[in-house]
């Protein structure tokens, strides 16, 4: 990889309707809604990260080798915790969120290629990562299985997906009944968050094994945004399908 290395693909944004920065109506609110947010996100997760989820992150990512893409990277909070001699792949669809980390990344001293691409269409060759990264990514994509299916393919055989996901609360239960009803408002808000998938399920279901999973709580004021899955899967060796 080169040092700070970056391509420019700008996907439409997933709420957005204009085709163009002068568009008035929904679009034009969308996008300076996600500039706005891209600036305040980092104050929206300092406390967060102070009270335990930067040490998760830090956990997690310690194992991470090889040849590393990185879902949604945002502007960059995972930056700082990946092993020296990992080779950094950071996507990052929103124009905004993806400014804000290759500036993170020029001012590291990490090297890494940042690539303004959805996860739902990683612009990699099949079987060229080593670790896929999921930390709070999952709850915003438009297609959880398209971008499950995607780190699966970039995967090799036996490669790892490390995941910090916050997730829907157990059916039946008054949370769950508060994520279903504010659904609408937090989606907009939090520029397509949804607080009420089944991510373990979606995991599963793209066909990784998982190796470790913890039931937490992510340290944020909102209870709609707390309970929190991280851990490890990984995707099945060659043939391990057919001997199973």
């Amino acid at each position: 990889m080169s040092a700070q290395a970056t391509e420019s693909h700008t996907p439409a944004h997933p709420l957005g309707t204009g085709d163009s920065p002068a568009d008035d109506g929904p679009g034009a609110l969308t996008r300076a809604w996600s500039r706005c947010f891209a600036a305040i996100y980092g104050a929206l997760l300092w406390r967060v990260e102070r009270r335990g989820n930067a040490e998760r992150r830090e956990r997690l990512l310690s194992s991470a080798e090889g040849t590393v893409v990185e879902l949604g990277a945002g502007t960059g909070h995972n930056l700082r915790y990946y092993p020296v001699d990992t080779q950094l792949v950071l996507t990052e669809p929103e124009a905004p969120m993806a400014k804000r980390l290759r500036r993170r990344v020029e001012g590291s001293d990490r090297r890494a290629t940042v690539l303004e691409e959805p996860a739902e269409r990683l612009p990699l060759p099949a079987e060229s990562a080593d670790t896929v990264v999921s930390t709070l990514v999952l709850c915003t994509v438009d297609d959880p299985a398209a971008a499950l299916a995607e780190a699966s393919r970039v995967l090799r055989p036996g490669g790892r997906l490390l995941f910090i996901e916050h997730v829907a609360a157990p059916e039946g239960g008054r949370l769950r009944r508060w994520q279903e009803r504010t659904h609408d408002a937090w989606h907009r808000f939090a520029c397509g968050c949804h607080t009420n998938r089944e991510t373990e399920a979606s995991i599963r279901a793209a066909g990784f094994e998982v190796d470790e999973i913890v039931a937490d709580e992510l340290e944020f004021d909102l209870p709609l945004v707390k309970p929190l899955i991280w851990g490890r899967a990984r995707k099945p060796e060659l043939g391990a399908e057919a001997a199973s």
